[in-house]
């Protein structure tokens, strides 16, 4: 084990030399330094050791930082004469101490210089590149237009804005921190010279400076030494940081005292104002008064308690009280707490007297009524208490251990809020999070040392492995589950407290997740005796004293506890708790990416029974089919040639089915045409697309029978019939060519057809690379290319996605888009996009790339940004290079010799770079140029052709030339790597005689890997004859150095010249789960069993009622299930057209069905009593099982009251309707009436409008940009949605509905003046998410204030009044109509105002809508007193902003809607989303109260019942293939979707059926 060891710590010395001396890459070091970096662990850990290592310069940095400070605090205390005092060897002359503090001042001063020089040039140049970007000065009036279509120049300037801001920004920092040093050192400067003075003159040093000495106590505080030797012993960066608080925080009460006895100059106030930290006002008052001298009179030192208790919890013996500080004469009393022999009452009364005390520092800052309501105030000891407290708990050895104790005895809890005690049940996301209790923390983080030694004291290793194993399980599950947590706090579900454990959580009248937050926030309730106890043992005095001064000591380390010490921890462990956290999170995100880029091309029909080691998958054509899910959209066959390039394609126009005759027609000529190895149909058509490719099926088998039978005459046909065929099939399929029989006759077309996840395609299709490849393309023919190519190679898809940088310069941000792990939206995008980075430079490195093909082929040269030594920038640079000396390149020699690369790129790169071979390449090649051996072990030495040579005994002529040497070497390398395959060949038909000889014929071909399950003693070929060992010990002998493994990879390449380690693409058809998940958008935590869903009735058969679920589930209930009566015929209880709620019983994944009850039984269960999936993640071992049941019986309650509400409607309903059950066109008749919806949506409110109005508002900013809707009860059919703009704040918005099934149903179609949707999911994504898009998009603009429309006037006439010839203008909200902007602007003297309506497709002023802010300020500034009207219209938009815009009101609902369960969107300022023309914002602001406030987008689970709006909002959810994504980016921070993204056009919007599939 040591061995080991030493051999890891030697490797990770290695890696960190290889990578900062030698700047090579990781995968390289990984693949070609093995012989140097011996451990293999090591070599899978290099990412992680190299994160190590930078947190390691960041702590030792902060180390640094610390140690410079410690300097100047040991000068400041030798200025004025203390240096003894705090450890420092003897006294030093005052006037060598001048003589310093001047040379320091001198460099703190050049410094600051520099920063300052640097901070104008870095203004200059910002300013420069802002020049001409904004658009507010450059006109008479306004400025010139400001235009999106910037040059070059331009966006080149845009680009770098960025970069150097954050320049600018560090260096204001520094600038920061030089000026405070400067001051620091001018202050000490200034006390040793006034030293120097007064020792000069009086010859003593009495005065200020011994007065500044008494009052700063330096000898109490810090010992120099001590501090030295601990902080060159802390390997954490917190721990340097406390250092660095406590050091500050004695410098600041030093900074008070010397302010107070010598007197600060103004411009030294203002230095360090900006330094000062409100919270310690009072304390550096009290330090400023003497009050730290009195403290220090019956209380321990901190420094010194700090040194007992580490030594009482780390050492052995404890703490020894002769212990012996550096410079300081200890004594043993020094280590124990002074004793006063008088009470603290007549101790505090003689100082007052003697005028050492003030009181005036007890009550600073209270108020009158506030010393009467607390008695404590007039203590004359209280401001001695809070400057002990506080040092105290800032001292840091003191903060460390106790850190460490807190940590250990730590807990969370978790408890629903309103908004979550109303949607969390047994099916909802968060379920299983809301009543977490007392979780203990130290669950989510490693295992600490000492419990993982008393775990495995007398363990076996396979024990202390399973030990091991355990706990990183569940410190993995506690992080996934804390993640989760997270994501639920940001909904507004649950609230999260971070406590020690609570006392008398539960009380007579209350259980504990019911009690308020003055509980949970108040800290006395917590039980701190862990951390109490620890600090007395060190605090009070051994031998003891009496109870008053104990008392006050008691005090202090209560008041350090709670008011310090408790909610700085508790900041840090949630800060903890979230990086842990989003950790593990990263990771498992990772981990689901490495699982797709390590899949393999997809292996046809014909060859899954092939081994890929023996017969290759090799490239294949593909045609890839788009299913359009709108009906007038078209659905497309894309056909890619092998090298991934479209060759054709075939439209099924909207509306037509593929197996219709002419149809079928087309498709099999098609095919014929192209003849593809496989046709793949992408699963973002839905549930239909599975009938759809079973059709495509059977067409295949038509048309490959037609071409292999081609040349067989038929019977009907006679001889010059068949001529005349076979011509025909010559000409059209052959393209004309004469030998045409002698290519094909051989080989017969074998085609089949697979369902794909077309997740990356439907991206690709709406992407802004889709846009620039294929410019005039249908959206759809790009999906079906894009799924055709993921077919034949998945990581150059994924690469290519990665390839678009956003406008911040970001690349990957479209991968942030894709469904790969389903909490990646909470995780942060920098650290998501690095281990995404580091995945695919990992997947690429062992795939390797095509040089020439990756430079030529737009979707293929993604895949050299993850060679490593290059990325995206020298990707392109190498295009381009490449392109000018003529696209190809014929050896890797040429990427050095034509410099295409430099020495370390080339170093890095050239082994994972293929040349191979190509049309565009006739002559022969290097065979070891398309293997993974470096040139060093075949150019720069020719070890590989020796090898080959003395295996295959050829011997060497010496007299050769060289070109004829090089013949014979490639000669050489060929036969051996012949040799190798037929040994591979062998050792496959030998394995598979034996096993079939005892096993019979079962062996499994495809599975068989010649690398893994053939013993090294069973080959036979010519290379294993060699001793590589001995060969590579000579080659160390003659100081080549070590290389053993690169020998080896000679071997295995001789025999597998880069073999795809990836296993080829698993069919859809053999996962059942995940094909109901792509087709459906539904998952376990969606539907299951127990579920309530609404569906409807769509026919009748002998065993039951057949039920279409929203997102176009199929459902089935069986006539057991339709009653709870017996049932003879379905009719007699349901009927065609009838909204139903059922239960969900069954979900059949095989079948694509869910089995469903309208059972009074099934429907009054209890969630919790149906059986939890298993696939969920398990409920918390901490989970109040208890309390849960209580909320559940109680939401039971509500939930019988409205299922029997609803069945008294349909009862009535159908009582109405007996005698006219349907109307002319086969409908149920209406009987028009206002009633009660059976709707289940989440976001469905059955309530007055009074009811949902208090719920939004009192539901705050949890609910700002949410839309719920009820129905109207003004018209039958119509349905009334509340938006609530900002807190208290809600816009009313009128639905018509259309095309009703019952009165109790939600209509068909709904419709918003002319725009129509499909479903309420519809409405919500394509009318609501935009408008908070539009929202977010206001606020966020340079132009806008968040404040009243008089402020933003008042700032005008400030701004005129100081520029009375400038032009100004602002934008706020309207107060007055929420959903409206209001466009202020000074002309004159008067501000004046245009109202400006938001709508889905942009900005509305007047009657034109704009897509940007931009562009109508342009319009504005061009005609400021209003938009071009006719002359029949009166001007209304012109406004003074003194009388309140007189606006006609609208025809809107009166009423209002409750808050929805969908979650709440991130407020993070994404880039204006496209252009969108859904909807229509209306002509006129509504003339109801309210105003704007920051969307808040969907989310919450997946499902049509309880899951995110479409595609409007963040980027899909998991477990779909991804809609247009034009909204605002994920809620956790992700970038905005990339440039180019559109909605389909009004004539077509997709319906909410697609909505649901994709997401």
């Amino acid at each position: 084990a040591e061995k080991k060891q030493m051999e890891i710590i030697h490797s990770i010395v290695r890696v960190l030399r290889l990578v900062k001396r030698d700047a090579l890459e990781p995968e390289f070091i990984r693949r070609y330094r093995a012989d140097v970096v011996t451990s293999p662990a090591v070599r899978d850990c290099l990412h992680e050791i190299m994160d190590e290592d930078a947190e390691w310069d960041r702590m030792t940095a902060a180390r640094t930082t610390v140690e410079d400070l410690l300097e100047k605090a040991v000068m400041a205390a030798s200025a004025i004469g203390a240096g003894g005092d705090i450890g420092e060897a003897g006294n030093e002359d005052p006037a060598e101490v001048v003589d310093k503090l001047q040379q320091q001042l001198e460099e703190a001063q050049a410094s600051l210089d520099e920063s300052v020089n640097e901070e104008e040039r870095l203004t200059a140049e910002l300013a420069a590149l802002k020049e001409g970007q904004d658009d507010d000065d450059d006109d008479e009036l306004f400025g010139d237009d400001d235009d999106d279509d910037d040059d070059e120049e331009k966006k080149a300037k845009k680009a770098k804005i960025p970069e150097v801001e954050a320049h600018l920004a560090t260096t204001q920092q520094l600038l920061h921190a030089r000026s405070t040093a400067v001051v620091s050192v001018a202050n000490s400067l200034k006390d040793a010279e006034a030293r120097v003075a007064a020792l000069a003159s009086g010859g003593s040093e009495a005065g200020p400076q011994s007065q500044m000495a008494s009052r700063m106590c330096q000898s109490k505080l810090w010992n120099s030494s001590d501090y030295r030797d601990y902080l060159s012993s802390i390997t954490d960066y917190r721990h340097a940081t406390d250092v660095k608080g406590y050091l500050n925080l004695i410098g600041e009460g030093n900074d008070a005292i010397r302010a107070k006895v010598m007197g600060a100059d103004a411009s030294d106030a203002d230095k360090t104002k900006r330094s000062r930290r409100f919270d310690r006002t009072f304390y550096r008052t009290c330090v400023s008064e003497g009050l730290r001298n009195i403290c220090y009179k019956f209380v321990l030192p901190p420094f010194r308690a700090g040194i007992k208790l580490e030594d009482n919890l780390s050492s052995a013996t404890g703490f020894v009280y002769s212990k012996e500080l550096p410079g300081d004469d200890s004594s043993p009393h020094k280590w124990v707490p002074p004793t006063v022999p008088s009470s603290p009452q007549d101790f505090a009364s003689e100082l007052v007297g003697s005028g050492e005390l003030v009181l005036l520092s007890a009550t600073m800052g209270q108020s009158e009524a506030d010393i009467a309501d607390h008695p404590e105030f007039k203590d004359p000891l209280r401001g001695c208490r809070y400057v002990a407290a506080m040092e105290l708990a800032y001292e840091p050895r003191i903060r460390r251990h106790l850190r460490s104790i807190y940590r250990n005895n730590c807990t969370v809890s978790t408890r629903p809020t309103a908004k979550g005690r109303t949607n969390i049940d047994a099916f909802h996301e968060y379920h299983g999070l809301h009543l977490i209790r007392q979780k203990p923390v130290k669950e989510h983080f490693p295992m600490d040392e000492q419990e993982s030694e008393r775990r495995k004291m007398g363990c076996t290793a396979e024990k202390m492995k399973e030990v091991d194993e355990e706990a990183k399980k569940q410190e993995h599950d506690s992080c996934i589950q804390y993640l989760r947590i997270l994501k639920a706090e940001r909904s507004g579900d649950i609230r999260v407290n971070v406590h020690l454990p609570m006392i008398g959580a539960d009380s007579v009248d209350k259980a504990w997740f019911e009690q308020d937050d003055a509980y949970w926030n108040k800290r006395e309730n917590q039980d701190f005796t862990c951390l109490l106890s620890e600090i007395e043992k060190v605090y009070f005095p051994p031998d003891g004293d009496t109870d008053e001064w104990n008392a006050e000591r008691r005090k202090i380390i209560r008041l350090a506890l709670t008011q310090f010490i408790l909610p700085q921890f508790e900041v840090e462990i949630r800060r903890d708790l979230r990086e842990a956290a989003v950790k593990k999170g990263t990771e498992e995100a990772a981990e689901a990416l490495r699982k797709m880029a390590m899949e393999g091309p997809l292996r046809p029909n014909y060859m899954i029974t092939e081994n890929r080691f023996l017969v290759p998958t090799g490239d294949l054509k593909i045609v890839g089919f788009c299913l359009a899910t709108e009906k007038k959209e078209a659905s497309y066959f894309s056909a890619v040639t092998e090298r991934g390039e479209l060759c054709d394609h075939l439209a099924v126009p909207g509306g037509t089915r593929v197996d219709d005759d002419k149809m079928r027609e087309k498709v099999v000529n098609f095919l014929m045409v192209n003849r593809p190895a496989a046709v793949v149909v992408g699963t973002g058509g839905g549930v239909e697309i599975r009938m759809v490719a079973r059709k495509i099926g059977e067409i295949i088998a038509i048309a490959t029978e037609r071409w292999n039978n081609r040349h067989l005459q038929r019977d009907d046909e006679d001889d010059e019939d068949y001529e005349a065929r076979v011509e025909s099939y010559r000409q059209m399929y052959s393209g004309g060519k004469e030998n045409e029989d002698e290519d094909d006759d051989e080989d017969e077309w074998k085609c089949n057809v697979d369902l794909v996840d077309d997740n990356i395609s439907q991206l690709f299709g709406r992407s802004v690379r889709g846009k620039k490849e294929f410019p005039d393309m249908a959206v759809n023919l790009k999906v079906a290319t894009s799924i055709a190519r993921h077919a034949k190679d998945p990581v150059a898809e994924l690469a290519y996605a990665w390839s678009v940088a956003s406008d911040a310069g970001v690349f990957g941000t479209e991968m942030l888009y894709m469904n790969i792990h389903p909490l990646q939206q909470i995780l942060p995008k920098t650290l998501l996009l690095r281990q995404f980075e580091r995945v695919l430079c990992n997947a690429i490195a062992q795939v390797g790339v095509d040089f020439n093909a990756a430079c030529n082929q737009d979707h293929l040269h993604g895949l050299l940004t993850f060679v490593p030594g290059l990325g995206p920038r020298k990707a392109s640079s190498i295009k381009q290079a490449l392109v000018r000396i003529g696209g190809v390149i014929d050896s890797r020699k040429a990427l050095l010799a034509k410099r295409l690369l430099g020495p370390n790129v080339y170093n890095n790169a050239v082994a994972f770079l293929r040349i191979r071979p190509s049309e565009e390449l006739s002559k022969d090649l290097q065979p070891l140029d398309d293997t993974r051996l470096h040139p060093d072990v075949y150019n720069r030495n020719s070890w590989a052709q020796k090898i080959a040579i003395d295996a295959l005994e050829m011997g060497e002529n010496a007299n050769a030339s060289s070109s004829d040497r090089e013949d014979m070497q490639n000669t050489a390398l060929r036969n051996i790597m012949k040799d190798s395959r037929k040994e591979i060949q062998r050792l496959f038909d030998d394995t598979k005689k034996e096993w079939e000889a005892a096993y019979g014929p079962t062996f499994n071909v495809p599975a068989w890997d010649p690398k893994v399950m053939v013993p090294p003693e069973s080959w036979h070929d010519k290379v294993e004859e060699l001793d590589l060992e001995a060969f590579a010990a000579i080659l160390e002998e003659q100081g080549n150095g070590k290389w053993y493994s690169q020998l080896l990879m000679i071997k295995w390449e001789f025999r597998l010249p880069f073999q795809d380690p990836r296993k080829p693409m698993e069919p859809l058809s053999g996962d059942s789960d995940r094909l109901f998940r792509l087709l459906t958008g539904e998952s376990d935590q969606t539907l299951c069993p127990g579920k309530e869903v609404v569906g409807k009735i769509i026919r009748h058969s002998d065993f039951g009622s057949r039920v279409k679920l929203e997102g176009d589930v199929p459902g089935f209930i069986p006539l057991r299930n339709i009653n709870d009566d017996h049932v003879e015929s379905a009719e007699d209880f349901v009927t065609i057209g009838e909204v139903v709620h059922a239960i969900v019983t069954q979900v059949k994944k095989d079948h694509l069905c869910v089995d469903l009850s309208l059972r009074r039984e099934d429907l009054n269960k209890l969630p919790s009593s149906w059986e939890r999936p298993v696939s969920l993640p398990r409920l918390d071992n901490m989970f109040d099982t208890k309390a849960d049941r209580k909320l559940e019986h109680e939401k039971q309650k509500e939930r019988e009251a409205r299922l029997s509400a609803m069945q008294l409607t349909s009862d009535r309903n159908k009582r109405s309707g007996d005698s006219m059950d349907v109307d002319g066109n086969g409908k149920s008749k209406r009987s028009g009436r206002i009633t009660r919806r059976a709707c289940a949506h989440p976001a469905f409110r059955n309530e007055t409008h009074e009811v949902v109005d208090r719920e939004l508002r009192e539901a705050g900013d949890a609910m700002v940009g949410e839309a719920l809707i009820r129905p109207s009860y003004r018209k039958a059919d119509s349905l009334a949605i509340h938006w609530m703009v900002r807190p208290g704040a809600i816009r009313l918005i009128e639905v018509q509905e259309e095309d009703k099934d019952t009165d109790a149903s939600i209509g068909n179609r709904l419709k918003i003046k002319d725009d129509e949707y499909g479903s309420i999911d519809e409405l919500l994504g394509r009318y609501i998410a935009p408008l908070n898009d539009r929202v977010e998009e206001t606020m966020h603009h340079r132009k806008f204030l968040d404040g009243l429309e008089d402020e933003v006037d008042t700032k005008l006439r400030t701004q005129k009044s100081q520029n009375p010839g400038g032009m100004f203008y602002n934008l706020c909200w309207d107060e007055q109509h929420p959903g409206y902007a209001s466009l202020r602007f000074i002309t004159s003297n008067t501000p004046k105002s245009h109202a400006v309506g938001l709508s889905p497709d942009g900005f509305v002023w007047g009657a034109k809508t704009y897509s940007s802010w931009d562009r109508l300020l342009n319009d504005f500034k061009k005609n400021p007193r209003g938009p071009h009207k006719s002359s029949s219209s009166v001007s209304s938009s012109l406004q003074d902003s003194s009388r309140p815009a007189t606006l006609p009101p609208p025809s809107r609902p009166a009423e209002s809607s409750r808050p929805s369960r969908w979650g709440s969107k991130s407020s993070a300022a994404p880039a204006p989303p496209a252009q969108s023309r859904w909807g229509e914002a209306p002509p006129l602001p509504p003339q109801n109260g309210g105003g704007w406030g920051a969307p808040v987008a969907a989310s919450a689970s997946g499902s049509r019942w309880d899951r995110p709006p479409p595609p409007a909002g963040p980027p899909p959810s998991f477990g779909g293939p991804p809609p247009p994504p034009p909204g605002p980016p994920p809620s956790f921070g992700a970038p905005p979707p990339p440039p180019g993204y559109s909605r389909p056009p009004p004539g077509a919007p997709p319906s909410a059926r697609d909505y649901h599939r994709a997401h």
